[in-house]
């Protein structure tokens, strides 16, 4: 079920090159919920003003099933995407902000792009730092997310334990700022499925909901890992079912109370959705 399409929050989004028109039309056709046109890191410098004109092209029709990815808005290129898609950006999913770090950045977006839903990335220690502040610079952000690549250069570390603390800021940001669970970061290893189904995993019971993927192939792992298990759903509508009893305990042992109910209620929701 795609998000876009159905009202439900997206599991499953898609990068692709801005300059390759052929991409984007077959993700289009194809299993993501949302498909990421990236006129960033995907494009080469000598591409970014062609890749700009084919995002104009694309957006010259609605695509609510596409976010664009600018440039940096620091920069000379993404100053020139702004201005060449703020108003076409209502045709689509939203605006995908590269290396955010600070609420005044977004709010600037935001008057350029009014009405258009944002997506600001944190790539930075900085930006991690004002996490809080970015998810609430502006009613325009409808949710926040990590861009690790950068992240992890920025900060020095090399393993997935160095950026434990990272995820769980971001996760605890946007819930405190009232947005949308946020999408893990991309899994850069392509053939690696199962290490890519661990990490979501891990990633899930952290408080993440879906995936950004780099490959079509990650896409039915990462809603496969992301979907609630049958043993799962079973366990929370006996939940529910006890709801109305009040705080009790259930024949395997499980408490249930009110935060309980609610966790189980979600399971159901996304069960339901998905």
């Amino acid at each position: 079920m795609r998000g876009a399409e159905s009202n439900v929050a997206p599991l499953t989004w898609l990068y692709v090159p801005a300059d390759r028109p052929d991409r984007i039309a077959k993700a289009l056709r194809g299993a993501a919920d949302m498909v990421i046109v990236d006129l960033e890191d995907a494009v080469a410098p000598e591409r970014k003003n062609a890749a700009r004109a084919e995002a104009v092209a694309l957006l010259a029709t609605p695509q609510p099933r596409v976010e664009i990815r600018v440039n940096d808005v620091r920069t000379p290129y993404g100053q020139a995407d702004l201005h060449a898609l703020g108003a076409l950006l209502h045709h689509g999913g939203g605006l995908r902000i590269p290396k955010v770090e600070s609420a005044d950045e977004v709010r600037r977006i935001a008057d350029m792009a009014p009405g258009v839903p944002l997506r600001p990335t944190i790539e930075s220690a900085l930006g991690l730092e004002r996490a809080y502040e970015i998810a609430t610079a502006s009613p325009a952000v409808a949710g926040i997310g990590l861009g690790e690549a950068d992240l992890r250069a920025d900060l020095g570390v090399t393993g997935e334990a160095g950026l434990a603390w990272a995820r769980s800021r971001i996760v605890v940001a946007a819930r405190a700022a009232g947005l949308p669970a946020p999408a893990q970061s991309v899994y850069p290893h392509v053939r690696d499925l199962d290490g890519l189904a661990a990490s979501c995993a891990e990633g899930r019971a952290m408080g993440f909901r879906g995936r950004a993927a780099i490959h079509p192939v990650q896409l039915p792992v990462i809603a496969a890992a992301y979907r609630p298990t049958e043993e799962e759903i079973a366990a929370a509508m006996e939940v529910v079912s006890a709801a109305d009893r009040g705080a009790v305990a259930l024949a395997d042992g499980r408490f249930v109370d009110e935060a309980v109910v609610r966790q189980a209620r979600r399971v159901l929701t996304d069960a339901r959705d998905h």
